[in-house]
């Protein structure tokens, strides 16, 4: 009985770390080209929170490209597509969007 309560801790924890964006950003791919204050390969995520403040369904948006990819937004060099599931991009869309300069 206590080994299933244990168990079931584990598991409940589970949703709470994986809502947790900035944590998901350092395990996935997107560290290797994403800061969040200045550019690397790809654009600061000050800057993208900025250029989409204000715009509905922004995290929407923004969740396609990370999940999906994108080509000349920010650019020549194309960001590839992310194995990221539908949350995890919608996570990870709204934590980009919160950065504030």
């Amino acid at each position: 009985m206590l080994s299933l309560l244990v168990l079931g801790s584990v598991f409940g924890l589970q949703p709470a770390m994986a809502q947790d964006g900035e944590a998901l950003f350092r395990s996935k791919p997107c560290v290797g080209c994403h800061m969040v204050d200045s550019k690397l390969v790809g654009p600061a995520f000050t800057d993208v929170a900025a250029k989409y403040a204000g715009q509905k369904d922004a995290a929407t948006l923004l969740a396609g490209r990370i999940k999906n990819g994108t080509q000349g937004t920010w650019g020549a060099v194309p960001m590839p597509a992310n194995a990221v599931t539908e949350d995890e991009a919608k996570t990870l869309a709204e934590w980009v969007l919160s950065q504030k300069k």
